[in-house]
């Protein structure tokens, strides 16, 4: 697939995981995730944006049972 050159749409990523990863986890993810989707659609990283979205262990439920209550 190639990027539409001159396109004003630009690849959106969001992240959600559980806090507690360290800035440099955080660094590399958003690094890895760019190479990944530049490399796969064409777009230049520059275009590309990544967001991360953490999660308290008491927003986040398996099997109906919050994280922070096991």
């Amino acid at each position: 697939m190639t990027y539409l050159k001159g396109a004003r749409n630009m690849p959106y990523v969001t992240v959600k995981m559980l806090e507690g990863r360290s800035e440099e986890q955080k660094k590399a993810l958003v690094e890895k995730v760019t190479a990944a989707v530049s490399e796969t659609t064409g777009a230049p990283s520059e275009k590309i944006a990544v967001f991360i979205e953490e999660m308290s262990k008491n927003h986040y439920a398996l099997g109906g049972k919050r994280l922070s209550d096991e």
